[in-house]
């Protein structure tokens, strides 16, 4: 592509370099700037990519996208060179976006499950769909490794460019704040936007809950239809403050005036039963997730399914047939106990886990969990908090430390289990507090395991080690003879 055509759309001042060539990749890493090369800079939160913008010509860049000038014989001017990053990545693979129809998920919990939800609802209806989220990414039945919630633009334009390719109608991914407040999602339009909920999460990034929220809320500003959790204070917020820009559609699990309702609804070990009721129909949907929070999952899924044209009816049938999603309140063996595993790692996601699935615990909640090294610290004390509320026993364990000491991490934590005199242990190791946990099984036990979800890793020091917690489960199964 040339550097006319690849600037389509782009506002800049200057003069574009005349006889460039091809244009061979569009890049804000000057590490990877190669003959042929756009280097675009962009102010982040410890570097500034004009500082490297003279390297980037050294390394054969044939244009340099700056915010200011800076004297080099091929650089443009932008106003914002995030901003100009997304579009020149677009355009790079001619605007695959367009070809697609977008679906976007946003929140701090949730978010994976309602995106794969959406996807294996669609496809329940016959319909072909890309998925791009925490697990994994996926172009029709094709996984992809996943290393961003929310890929980079660049990535993000190349996955839809292979979407596209394959026949994929719809394109389905989760928003991380992150991503939205680096812009990663510029110039996007997105058919359905959906808020699943706000709590405390990123404020290490944030700062506090208005920034984050404002993060959240920058999507809505690229979406025709929004889908609105009404039972979040949050969501309530911004459905009345999104009510002159988009279409606004709430759910609710108990509120008669949101669009869609639960009506009669049935928690089991294995999943949730509920009546959906909209406008002119009630329709059953046996959802194979448990825990009360499951309902809130299903209806902002079958909201956005609708959304996109799809009938009540049909769309009830294809949630119902729907496989749930890998380490989100998953059942790992469930026979004279039950093993649960859930991607929880806050309080607020933990809260939700456990009070979901306590009714139904007819011997003991045993729970394992960890916080995260390096992450907001303000969420230590809540987690265990919330874990405390409803375990009868609690092994204490490491989640991913990073570059923090687990023992440190662990002192932050244990005060609230110590305060609630319930029976707890603490072992930094998490493949051997996984162990314990398991030999302490008897039945009528459920045993949850919070923080890892689909994860088979932990890191340590800078080191990521294999540790799968599926895997440890099902052998510890097989040497009971389960």
């Amino acid at each position: 592509m040339d550097l006319a055509h690849l600037f389509l759309g782009v506002q800049y001042k200057g003069a574009l370099p005349a006889h460039a060539g091809e244009v061979t990749l569009v890049t804000q890493d000057s590490r990877r700037v190669c003959p042929g090369a756009v280097f675009v800079c962009a102010r982040g939160r410890t570097s500034d990519g004009h500082d490297y913008a003279a390297k980037a010509v050294q390394a054969g860049a044939v244009c340099v996208v700056t915010e200011r000038p800076l004297g080099l014989p091929c650089e443009v001017q932008v106003e914002n060179g995030r901003k100009a990053y997304a579009l020149l990545c677009q355009n790079y693979f001619d605007n695959p976006a367009k070809r697609l129809r977008l679906v976007a998920v946003t929140g701090t919990n949730g978010k994976t499950t309602v995106s794969t939800l959406i996807k294996q609802a669609l496809e329940q209806t016959g319909r072909k769909a890309g998925l791009i989220g925490t697990i994994h990414t996926m172009i029709d039945q094709m996984e992809v490794p996943a290393k961003y919630t929310t890929p980079e633009a660049w990535d993000l334009a190349a996955l839809f460019a292979r979407m596209a390719a394959a026949g994929c109608e719809f394109a389905v991914m989760e928003a991380s704040s992150q991503a939205l407040d680096q812009l990663r999602l510029w110039g996007l339009s997105f058919e359905v936007g959906v808020f699943t909920n706000l709590t405390q999460d990123h404020l290490d990034y944030h700062g506090d809950f208005e920034h984050y929220y404002a993060a959240k809320k920058s999507l809505f500003a690229q979406t025709q239809t929004a889908i609105v959790n009404g039972d979040d204070a949050w969501g309530r917020r911004l459905a009345a403050e999104l009510a002159d820009s988009c279409r606004v559609i709430t759910f609710s699990s108990h509120d008669d005036h949101a669009d869609y309702t639960a009506k009669n609804v049935t928690c089991t070990a294995s999943g949730v039963r509920f009546e959906m009721v909209g406008k002119g129909f009630i329709q059953r949907i046996r959802f194979p997730m448990p825990g009360d929070y499951s309902v809130h999952n299903a209806l902002a899924a079958a909201a956005a399914v609708m959304a996109l044209g799809v009938p009540a009816a049909e769309t009830a049938r294809a949630l119902s047939a729907t496989r749930g999603v890998r380490g989100r309140c998953e059942v790992l063996y469930a026979g004279a106990f039950t093993i649960l595993c859930d991607y929880a790692h806050t309080g607020d996601a933990i809260e939700k886990m456990l009070s979901g699935i306590a009714p139904f615990v007819k011997g003991r909640l045993i729970v394992l969990f960890g916080a995260a090294g390096e992450r907001d610290a303000q969420k230590r004390p809540q987690m265990a908090n919330a874990v405390v509320k409803y375990a009868d026993f609690t092994f204490l364990t490491s989640d991913n430390p990073r570059g923090e000491d687990p023992y440190a991490i662990i002192e932050d934590v244990e005060p609230g289990l110590k305060a609630s005199g319930k029976p707890y242990a603490v072992e930094v190791e998490r493949r051997t507090a996984l162990r314990k946990a398991l030999d302490m099984l008897r039945e009528g036990d459920v045993l949850a395991l919070c923080g890892k979800g689909h994860e088979d890793y932990q890191v340590v020091d800078g080191v990521t080690l294999y540790l799968d917690e599926h895997r440890i489960v099902r052998e510890w199964l097989d040497e009971k003879g389960l």
